[in-house]
């Protein structure tokens, strides 16, 4: 199935956390903190429009791996798997 998100758009995979600390000890998730997520950038939208009408171009790119909001992108369920769509404004950082 392929997806082409409109405007600003990200859809993204999201990047199962490391829930083990070095010692060899299990988190649980209540343990966790509100941290930035990771994931994998899997379609682009082509970019807003200014105010001139002008279309600017996407910071991000497929392939890219990101840090994200935790509560910005909305997730949803596509044949039992887990995606996430939000705006661009909702990623904070490209990892390289």
């Amino acid at each position: 199935m392929q997806f082409k998100p409109l405007s600003h758009h990200v859809f993204l995979e999201p990047l199962e956390e490391e829930k083990v600390t070095k010692s060899g000890i299990v988190l649980p998730e209540t343990a966790e903190k509100e941290k930035p997520m990771r994931g994998k950038v899997l379609a682009t939208g082509p970019g807003k429009l200014n105010e001139k009408g002008e279309r600017v171009p996407m910071s991000v790119k497929v392939g890219d791996t990101v840090l994200f909001k935790k509560y910005g992108p909305d997730e949803i369920e596509i044949e039992g798997k887990k995606y996430l769509v939000g705006d661009e404004d909702d990623i904070l950082a490209i990892i390289e």
